[in-house]
């Protein structure tokens, strides 16, 4: 029989913590061997909870969890965050070092991010904000069926877990809402992300592998990745790959999802200094409407470095440990439709171009209406504006079937790169 959090001393009457009743009922089911933790039609506000194994926390529909808006109620705890680890407040589910847990049900969590928001804007947090969920070093791993609101930073972020399943998860954070990023494995490894609706303020599907800064020890890979059927809207990028990357990440594959809005649709960026390896990666099956630039690789991000000139420096630099490095990813049987600044924007280093890159059966539709901006975060990159397809620095680039309409100027823009092969033309 589930543990029922009404046993344990929850009211479910939006006002009261319930933060203890939820974790003595999950310790409690913990300690008889496991099993589902149910939590019933309410409104429970919680603090940090966390998880043990072979826990199954079922929210039934009509309960909604509230994060509570008191910071003293996420206890500072040791974890990556954004690619190093840190000191930053506890995530509102968490869990560490487990096996076979779950978040499963037709209920919500409102992570209630708005005062986050506002003293992440002033500057006034002493440490990072909470996730809304977030597990790391775990093992069997399912979010399903759950909505999702208000995350007061990253909404569900994975790190160092293996066998992550995300299903029938819906996400909606205000598109003003900052670094609200939807879903972030991170080094994690055999993910299937499916059946999603991510509206979100920053990115909708991130993929990353920590920073040069971090431990090598802790820079795991980010493989064995499947996306699919899923609807993003509004984020910065549809499914972005970096700019964390340092521990690589490979065996991605995107397909049958729908992008509207986003600032970009498929993104990868890295840049000098942060190594790893972007390799075999599959997208196949895509339609965007009304996405700035739906296609962006970047090797000169500039995000947190802005001004470095080694990083920005358009000359070639010697090939160490450090440089970045994306190959055979390939782009299949995708729709853009009202595309604004370029139709892409792939910017390799001149030491280390962008290697084996396809577009097959490609169709790319300028918006009539478009407005101008830079297509990624680099310096020295102009603003751009029903600009075609933009490609520096690669090395066997082959684009077949690929239709660019509506651009101002020529549709293909190539320089500085070999062994290129276009079939037919692009007019």
């Amino acid at each position: 029989m589930p543990f029922n959090v009404l046993a344990y001393g929850a009211t479910g009457d939006g006002a009261t913590l319930d933060t203890r009743a939820f974790q003595a009922a999950i310790d409690a089911r913990a300690e008889s061997g496991g099993g589902t933790v149910y939590v019933p039609a309410g409104r429970y506000v919680i603090g940090s909870i966390f998880l043990r194994d072979n826990i199954t926390l079922h929210l039934d529909a009509g309960a909604t969890l509230l994060a509570s808006e008191r910071e003293d109620d996420y206890p500072v705890i040791r974890a990556r965050w954004e690619g190093v680890e840190r000191e930053t407040h506890a995530p509102v589910i968490a869990g560490s070092h487990l096996q076979n847990i779950a978040i499963v049900g037709r209920g919500t969590i409102d992570g209630r991010g708005a005062p986050w928001w506002e003293r992440h804007r002033a500057k006034t947090l002493r440490y990072p904000r909470p996730r809304l969920i977030s597990f790391a070093d775990c093992a069997n791993v399912l979010i399903e069926g759950v909505t999702l609101f208000n995350s007061p930073s990253w909404t569900i972020n994975p790190v160092r877990c293996e066998n992550v399943t995300v299903d029938k998860v819906t996400i909606v954070n205000p598109p003003d809402s900052p670094n609200t990023d939807g879903i972030n494995p991170d080094s994690c490894r055999n993910v299937h992300i499916s059946n999603c609706r991510v509206d979100v303020g920053d990115d909708c599907v991130t993929l990353k592998s920590g920073i040069e800064c971090e431990p090598p020890e802790l820079r795991a890979p980010c493989d064995n990745i499947a996306i699919t059927n899923c609807t993003m809207v509004h984020g910065h990028g549809g499914v972005v790959i970096g700019s964390e990357t340092s521990g690589g990440i490979r065996n991605v594959v995107i397909s049958n999802c729908i992008f509207v809005g986003t600032d970009r649709g498929i993104r990868l960026k890295s840049r000098r200094g942060r190594g790893g390896i972007v390799e075999d990666i599959r997208v196949t099956n895509i339609v965007m409407q009304d996405v700035l630039c739906p296609f962006t690789m970047n090797l000169y991000y500039h995000i947190g470095a802005k001004g470095n000139q080694d990083i920005a420096d358009k000359r070639p630099h010697a090939v160490d440990h450090g440089t970045p490095r994306f190959r055979r990813i390939r782009f299949s049987h995708i729709t853009a439709r009202g595309a604004h600044y370029a139709a892409g924007f792939l910017y390799g280093l001149p030491e280390m171009p962008l290697e084996d890159i396809s577009f097959d059966d490609v169709s790319i539709a300028m918006s009539p209406d478009a407005i101008a901006g830079e297509p990624d975060m680099a310096d020295d990159v102009e603003p751009m504006q029903r600009a075609g397809l933009f490609i520096r620095n690669a090395r066997r680039l082959r684009l077949r079937d690929v239709e660019i309409t509506g651009q101002v100027g020529p549709p293909l823009i190539v320089m500085d790169a070999e062994d290129v092969d276009i079939s037919p033309p692009i007019r």
